[in-house]
């Protein structure tokens, strides 16, 4: 797993600030994504733990949106440079550097983590890995929202990203990895491609029992 995520890190390194200018706004364009981070947020906050890990945070911004929703957010990521821009850009709001393999919290420690297209660049064998830590750190009742590239067959698809190679799933095998993991899919949200590559973008939301 650490050859393919140094890749990864390193070409992040490479595009921090056009990466954060070309995403930082973008959920102002999409209503389906906002949504769906918002009824995650609320659904945290139902839990009584507002403690909640924002995986991959990049340049932050989500990570401060989780804190304008009522959580207390620590946003992750393996890009140094990713973090440095967003503890500038958030002076507000908590970052941390750190691998989705090894999260930084103890067992049952967290209302909620947010997976936003954090995982994309995982291959296939490995998510079940990603998926089981982020499990162990929710507490009971606690959620977990990953969104990714999506797509209407039964494989995954690998596919040159602009930045590192990257992985659209199918919603219903993400749902299997996810119950595998301990966790219980409860909703989903597929819409058309808002990008030039095709992919559904998808959204489940999981609970742990």
């Amino acid at each position: 797993m650490t050859e393919h995520q140094d890749e990864t890190r390193r070409a992040y390194d490479g595009v921090v600030a056009l990466y954060a200018s070309l995403f930082s706004d973008q959920l102002e364009t999409r209503p389906f994504s906002r949504a769906m981070i918002g009824t995650f947020a609320e659904l945290v906050r139902a839990t009584g733990n507002p403690r909640a890990a924002d995986v991959g945070c990049g340049p932050g911004h989500l990570t401060a949106l989780l804190d304008e929703h009522g959580l207390d957010t620590l946003g992750l990521d393996l890009s140094p440079g990713m973090i440095a821009h967003a503890r500038r850009a958030h002076p507000t709001s908590r970052f941390h550097e750190a691998r989705m393999e090894s999260l930084p919290f103890e067992d049952s420690a967290l209302g909620g983590v947010l997976a936003h297209y954090s995982m994309i660049h995982t291959p296939p064998e490995e998510l079940p890995r990603l998926l089981t830590e982020q499990a162990r750190v929710l507490a009971s009742g606690g959620l977990l929202l990953v969104s990714c590239f999506g797509t209407d067959g039964p494989d995954t698809v690998r596919f040159d990203h602009k930045v590192a190679p990257a992985y659209s799933w199918p919603a219903d095998r993400l749902a299997e990895l996810l119950s595998d993991a301990g966790l219980i899919p409860f909703a989903r949200l597929l819409h058309d491609p808002a990008s030039e590559r095709g992919f559904l973008d998808t959204h489940v939301l999981a609970r742990r029992s």
